[in-house]
Formats: structure tokens, C-alpha cells, sequence
């Protein structure tokens, strides 16, 4: 059994994903809660289901993915994991806040954990989670690819149709476009495609009709 829960949260409608199989481990992907539902809804998922949490990971560091990290650290004990390249935005959101969308918001932080490398592993249960580096719309982005059962988390890498902004003081076009065309492209078409923001898709589709990767 392998199992995805997404729960779509904040103002930026962003989608955090829970991943557990048989063994009741399970990972936390991109936990953007800020609403007290959202938190309530996650916490009770993991409890309605039994659910032993044992990884906070997150795709890249900008605040609308990581809102409710401190909340997972003072109820799980999870710290967050991310690539190295983003450990200073994830470290500071509530600057963040205010570089970004100009307000004022204290923003709670949980400890980073493990720094995060291109080709580094993830277990949990029986499933092993891939770190694919694709540098573009923050300089730390990452994908998480589970080859066992096709599926890959992009962030804000991929989506639907269309791909993540590159126009942030951390993002890169040039950066985005050689990971669109030597990371994401060559994943198999039958994989699923998680993202970010907005509904699944496949790699198939994304091949065929995603103008940013024909």
C-alpha cells in the first residue's frame, strides 16, 4: 500500500502532501498549514490513521510551502528537511514575509535537520524517496521521485501545464531551463506528477503538452 494525502492550504492555495504505506511511517512533503483547520485537518489525518510521522521534507524554502513546519517540530519532533542551497530562505520566513509581500507576520521555525544533496535518499516503511536538485524557481529546488510506484513531488518546479516562476530574487531562468530539459524530462511518462500548487498531471502529458518542456 502506498498512500498520498493532499491537503490544499494557506491563501496561496498551496498542497501539502502526506506519503505512508503498510508500515504506518510517513512523510510530511511541503507543510504549508496556516489555518488552524489546516493544522487540524493534518493532525488528524496522522491520527485517524494511525500514522507514525518520521520526515519533514520540503521542496524548497519559500513560506507559502513551509508555514507549519514549527507546528510538526513541537508535535513530531520533525525538523526540516531541504536542499542546501535553500537553507537561509527557510531559516528566515518571517523576512520573508516581509521582503516579499511587504507585511509583518511572525512566522514560527522549526529546526533544519538533514541538508539535502541531488542523488541523496529518503526511506520510510518500505519506500525510498529520490532527490532530484532542479535549481530554476529557487536556487535549493528539488523534486522527490518514489521510482517503486511512479510518482515524483516537484514543488514548485512543474505543474500542470506550465512551471513554477523564475523571476524571484532567487530564481533563474537559465537555471530553470537546464533542469526542465536534463532532470525533469527524462523521468519516465508513466510517472505521476504531484505539484506545488494546482492538480496532478503525468509526465506523459507534460511531454506532450506542457509548452515549457516540448
Amino acid at each position: 500500500m502506498f498512500e498520498t494525502k493532499r491537503l490544499m492550504c494557506n491563501p496561496l492555495q498551496e498542497n501539502c502532501y502526506v506519503v505512508s504505506d503498510d508500515s504506518g511511517e510517513c512523510v510530511i512533503i511541503d507543510c504549508g498549514t496556516f489555518y488552524q483547520s489546516e493544522r487540524d485537518a493534518l493532525s488528524a489525518y496522522i491520527r485517524d490513521n494511525r500514522l507514525k510521522p518520521v520526515h519533514l521534507l520540503a521542496t524548497h524554502g519559500h513560506l507559502d510551502h513551509n508555514f507549519g513546519n514549527a507546528d510538526l517540530w513541537r508535535d513530531y519532533g520533525l525538523k526540516v528537511e531541504i536542499c542546501a542551497e535553500d537553507q537561509e530562505l527557510v531559516e528566515n520566513l518571517s523576512q520573508q514575509a516581509q521582503n516579499v509581500f511587504g507585511i509583518t507576520m511572525d512566522i514560527g521555525q522549526a529546526p533544519t535537520g538533514r541538508l539535502l544533496s541531488d542523488g541523496d535518499t529518503i526511506t520510510f516503511g518500505s519506500h525510498t524517496l529520490r532527490v532530484l536538485h532542479t535549481p530554476g524557481h529557487s536556487h535549493g529546488s528539488a523534486l522527490f521521485y518514489c521510482q517503486q510506484e511512479n510518482v515524483v513531488f516537484t514543488g514548485d518546479t512543474l505543474f500542470r501545464m506550465s512551471i513554477g516562476r523564475t523571476d524571484f530574487a532567487e530564481g533563474s531562468w537559465a537555471e530553470m531551463e537546464h533542469s526542465l530539459r536534463h532532470v525533469v524530462a527524462r523521468l519516465p511518462k508513466e510517472t505521476i506528477v504531484l505539484s506545488g500548487h494546482g492538480p496532478q498531471s503525468t509526465m506523459a502529458d507534460e511531454l506532450l503538452y506542457n509548452p515549457y518542456l516540448r
